[in-house]
């Protein structure tokens, strides 16, 4: 599923958003990553290390009906919905596409492989915040694919992550119900453009970073 390597051997590496494009913070709008002087970004743009250790998270916005697929965890300071996903294994070359199917595959018993369109990215989001005991924040750079999935796949999807021993529940909740939710990663403010078909056509939208200003760790 992942769109084919660069010329003879080389990776492609994500730039530094965070240094190049605006950040208009929180509540600020949303920018195409053209638009703030950034080449498009596909599914095969690769991890690379900018400004400091950044680790890529890959992760889906699963779409049916007008609701979309939420892990709920119950976290010490409250209820937290993550999107479906996981960590890129940079270190062996895997791509973030490769790392999208394997994760959702793993949370929920989802190939992605038979969609009948692949995921599309959509949103790319910094992340730089404080975890409670630490003294390093926490940096992630959240890649958002988007996939709506048909009637017999949703029926296929996990009711628990498979992979999690707590099983955290997979649910599956109007869009608008979710966007108020406290969302990892903080895409509640533009949740509603991924049931929208034509939403990443120029290109995928860089949007506000997560810092410890805007964005409760839980």
């Amino acid at each position: 599923m992942a769109a084919g390597p660069g010329p003879a051997g080389q990776r492609r590496v994500l730039p530094d958003l965070v240094q190049r494009a605006p950040d208009p913070g929180r509540g600020g709008r949303a920018h195409h990553l053209a638009q703030a002087g950034l080449p498009g970004l596909g599914p095969a743009v690769t991890a690379g290390t900018v400004a400091g250790a950044v680790r890529v998270r890959v992760c889906a916005v699963l779409v049916h009906d007008g609701r979309v697929c939420l892990i709920r965890r119950q976290r010490e300071a409250g209820l937290q919905h993550s999107l479906p996903g996981g960590v890129v294994e940079d270190e062996v070359g895997e791509e973030p596409a490769d790392a999208l199917r394997r994760e959702l595959l793993e949370e929920l018993g989802l190939d992605l492989a038979v969609l009948p369109a692949p995921p599309v990215l959509h949103f790319v989001q910094d992340q730089e915040t404080e975890r409670p005991g630490e003294v390093e924040p926490f940096r992630r750079r959240h890649l958002v694919y988007v996939a709506h999935l048909p009637d017999h796949l949703v029926q296929a999807v996990a009711a628990v992550e498979q992979d999690d021993p707590g099983q955290a529940p997979v649910v599956w909740l109007p869009v608008a119900d979710a966007a108020g939710l406290h969302l990892y990663p903080d895409v509640g403010d533009v949740l509603d453009q991924a049931v929208q078909p034509d939403t990443a056509a120029g290109g995928p939208l860089l949007l506000p970073a997560m810092t410890s200003a805007s964005y409760q760790w839980r």
